[in-house]
């Protein structure tokens, strides 16, 4: 895309960085000031960008007139992180088959879980996230598992920020909050009722790396009606992450390394 960025400061790169992110945690199709006005960019400057993200593929008009992320970039995005859903994707098949629920494998990146691989269940449960999304730490069950795993400093640090309320459920005491981690580490699991959604409960498990660090986590969510059903699913999910374990033991580079090339796999599912 040729020229000169005409905002101080803002390089054409970073302004199409800029309109593609608006789309990444839009409930539906967009106009052109909507983009215009989440990314911050004149209307002129974003008109311009998106007909030739359009003319790409990147993007794609609709017959209202708004804008819908594009069918080619659908297909590079899919390339992001499959060496690591390769991986995990057969174990957590397995478990679904067990479970007939929905099943995911998530890692942290930074203050949010990511989730690298999710199989839907039949049974109808709230669809919160999907491969590729991103939610706070603190009221997901996988997020509980890795920041009561984590270093010292960076839950100290976590809770000593505002904790985002998802549901009227969400813990968002952080000394509350800090006695649950406790739990976790001792019982070696975490679980949550509706803290990210009404109806939703879920648990999940931690996921080790060869020098014992955890690296991620694998969880199963269920209607809250089923909140008691929670410890028969335990001992399939400590079963999977046993043999998860074992195939990044296999591995020609370590684990932490492909979660990391996960990360940074595509601009669309990156926070600049």
């Amino acid at each position: 895309m040729a020229g000169q960025p005409r905002e101080p400061g803002r390089t054409t790169t970073s302004r199409v960085l800029a309109i593609l992110e608006t789309f990444e945690s839009a409930p539906g199709p967009l106009q052109l000031t909507d983009i215009a006005t989440t990314a911050g960019l004149p209307l002129s400057t974003v008109h311009r960008l998106v007909a030739e993200l359009e003319q790409w593929g990147a993007l794609q008009r609709g017959p209202d007139g708004r804008y819908q992320v594009g069918i080619r970039l659908w297909e590079i995005g899919q390339n992001a992180g499959r060496r690591l859903r390769d991986i995990v994707h057969p174990p957590l098949q397995d478990l679904f088959d067990l479970t007939h629920e929905t099943v995911h494998f998530a890692v942290r990146r930074g203050t949010e879980v990511i989730y690298v691989d999710r199989i839907y269940g039949s049974r109808r449960v709230p669809r919160i996230a999907r491969v590729g999304a991103r939610l706070p730490l603190h009221p997901t069950a996988v997020g509980k598992v890795l920041l009561a795993y984590e270093e010292d400093w960076f839950r100290e640090a976590y809770l000593a920020h505002a904790l985002e309320r998802r549901s009227r459920y969400t813990i968002t005491d952080p000394r509350r909050l800090a006695r649950e981690l406790e739990v976790v580490r001792e019982d070696g699991y975490a679980q949550t009722q509706e803290e990210i959604a009404l109806g939703l409960c879920s648990v999940a498990v931690p996921v080790r790396a060869p020098r014992g660090d955890v690296v991620a986590a694998v969880g199963i969510v269920l209607p809250s009606v089923r909140f008691a059903e929670i410890p028969r699913f335990l001992p399939s999910m400590r079963g999977t992450v046993v043999r998860l374990e074992k195939l990044f033991r296999g591995l020609p580079q370590p684990v932490e390394q492909a979660i990391r090339t996960f990360w940074l796999g595509s601009s669309v599912e990156r926070k600049q």
